[in-house]
């Protein structure tokens, strides 16, 4: 199994969870992350410093989010690592309680 970032990352961008991971197995994309499913060793610890619960096990992540399964999978090939922890965007959060914002989604 695998953890998922979902559409809560899009526009937020907080990157607490990059400085738990004990494999490097995030990537940045422009505005939001995502975990490479071939590195993530599921060790859980980047869901709990999520600040806006953007982070499931891919068993648990809701069935309105479940193509962000293969846009993990798909960005984390195309996106650098992340492995320190960075500023979020000025504006995170105006959008953390927004939803809908996978039109947001810049690649």
């Amino acid at each position: 199994m695998t953890y998922v970032v979902t559409e809560s990352c899009i526009k937020c961008k907080y990157t607490d969870c990059v400085d738990v991971c004990p494999v490097d197995c995030f990537r940045e994309g422009p505005n939001m992350l995502v975990i490479d499913p071939d590195e993530c060793i599921d060790c859980t610890l980047c869901v709990a410093e999520c600040p806006v619960e953007a982070i499931f096990a891919e068993d648990d992540v809701p069935e309105n989010q479940r193509a962000f399964l293969q846009l993990n999978a798909d960005l984390s090939k195309a996106w650098p690592t992340i492995t320190v922890k960075k500023d979020a965007p000025a504006d995170a959060d105006d959008w953390k309680d927004k939803k809908d914002k996978v039109g947001l989604l810049e690649r």
